[in-house]
């Protein structure tokens, strides 16, 4: 009976590993098509509990989907009409005017900074001149690398207007059907495994739920705080900097690092060191820190998501380099699996006989 036991557990695990294997393989080889469905089927999965609790109040699901999906469409318009042109205007000037902001600083801190490295000996500095230009040169060229993977394979296919065309359609049938598939998704487990792999089904969809809808009404609350914030204290171009942060913040901590430290050096530029002047643009940030940490992230993300957030930046990075764009979208889905099965496997490990050594 043993035997017969590993034999079935050894066939299983080859069976499954060799569709494993082939997914991946199909995957990799579509991957210059495949932007148009994963948004598609990521907006599905964002707006179907909207469409089920339409269908239990006897809302026809087409119908139902339709709605939500025509409405989310506009509200993404809406956004765009009246964020758009307010950003290409933000931008194209900051542009203009990152250069004058540059000499500024440039001017008050290089001399200083210089000053304090009359200190050490020129041999010193000489030494830390090259290993920090070395270290900027690679890690911009790593970045720049990563962004030119992510618009190389994101629009190498297919434009913009196609990206407009086919997301719709698969984010439509994908909310129609969606009890359908789950349901073929269901009948096609394993008989022998089916409590254990649907718990694990279950702890991932509460995952992904958690983070990937959470996370996004926390980039939304942030950004429009940070954009309000920044432009009442008197920042230019806060708006660009605001709605950047908002959106980084999908990153545990980048976004507001990255909004404190471009606010900052860009209120530094516009005030000629006027602290007066830039510390309530720290405050912004203080504050949205504070929000986002004690309030918006509990509320709306909470601590079920077990999504640490090194994993997930390097979930983010890998997808980007691996992928691109289309990888960028996916790292979070597949970092909240593999969390969810290494989870699992370390509590299976935990109770076997190797690890309570009584073999």
């Amino acid at each position: 009976m043993a035997v017969t036991d590993m034999l079935r557990s050894t066939f299983q695990i080859r069976f499954w590993s060799a569709i494993l294997i082939v997914f991946i393989a199909v995957v990799w080889l579509l991957k210059s098509m495949l932007l148009p469905f994963i948004i598609g089927i990521l907006i599905a999965y964002f707006l179907n509990p909207v469409v089920n609790n339409l269908s239990r109040h006897k809302i026809p699901r087409w119908l139902g989907a339709l709605a939500v999906l025509s409405g989310f469409v506009l509200f993404v318009a809406l956004i765009l009409v009246l964020v758009l042109p307010v950003l290409q205007t933000q931008i194209g000037a900051l542009l203009s005017a990152i250069p004058g902001y540059i000499e500024k600083i440039r001017n008050h801190y290089v001399p200083w900074i210089e000053n304090w490295l009359s200190q050490f000996e020129p041999e010193d500095i000489e030494k830390l001149r090259d290993a920090a230009g070395q270290s900027v040169g690679g890690a911009a060229g790593w970045i720049g690398n990563i962004f030119k993977n992510i618009l190389s394979t994101s629009f190498a296919v297919f434009d913009i207007i196609a990206l407009m065309i086919v997301t719709p359609v698969v984010a439509f049938y994908m909310l129609n059907d969606w009890p359908r598939v789950t349901k073929t998704v269901d009948s096609l487990l394993p008989r022998r495994y089916y409590d254990v792999i649907h718990t694990q089904l279950k702890e991932i969809d509460s995952t992904l739920s958690g983070f990937i809808r959470g996370q996004a009404i926390v980039c939304l609350a942030l950004g429009s705080f940070y954009s309000i914030g920044l432009s009442i204290v008197g920042l230019k171009y806060g708006a660009v900097i605001g709605i950047t942060a908002g959106i980084l913040s999908f990153i545990p901590y980048v976004g507001t690092s990255f909004g404190w430290i471009s606010s900052v050096l860009l209120a530094i530029g516009q005030y000629d060191n006027d602290w007066r002047r830039i510390t309530p643009v720290i405050c912004v940030f203080l504050v949205g820190h504070v929000l986002e940490s004690y309030v918006l992230t509990p509320r709306f993300v909470g601590h079920r998501v077990n999504l640490h957030p090194v994993w997930i930046l390097f979930a983010l990075l890998a997808g980007a380099t691996l992928m691109g764009f289309a990888g960028v979208l996916v790292a979070v889905p597949v970092a909240a699996v593999m969390g969810v099965l290494i989870r699992f496997a370390l509590k299976q490990y935990r109770s076997s006989k190797v690890y309570k050594d009584t073999l």
